[in-house]
């Protein structure tokens, strides 16, 4: 689940947010009414693992964001993308 607490609630909601990640939901905090980051729950010796696969999410964001742009643009459609990538995987 997921609360929403705008930045304003950072001082006067600080524990409802605590509760809240303590009992698995996520924080989202918005910014004149839109979403603007995410809180989440480390759990006790994942920080690493949090970290990469938020590190993999962003890549992949930006990865789909730039596919979009070049088909918009007239480039290769994400098909074709798709078709080289694979190509040069059996390749090697």
């Amino acid at each position: 689940m997921m609360n929403f607490y705008s930045v304003r609630d950072l001082r006067s909601e600080t524990k409802n947010m605590w509760t809240d990640l303590r009992t698995g939901d996520d924080v989202i905090l918005t910014n004149n009414g839109k979403p603007s980051a995410m809180i989440i729950n480390i759990p006790e010796g994942g920080f690493d693992d949090v970290v990469q696969a938020v590190r993999q999410a962003k890549a992949m964001i930006a990865l789909n964001s730039m596919r979009k742009k070049a088909s918009r643009l007239g480039f290769q459609t994400e098909e074709e993308i798709d078709s080289i990538i694979r190509t040069v995987r059996n390749e090697d």
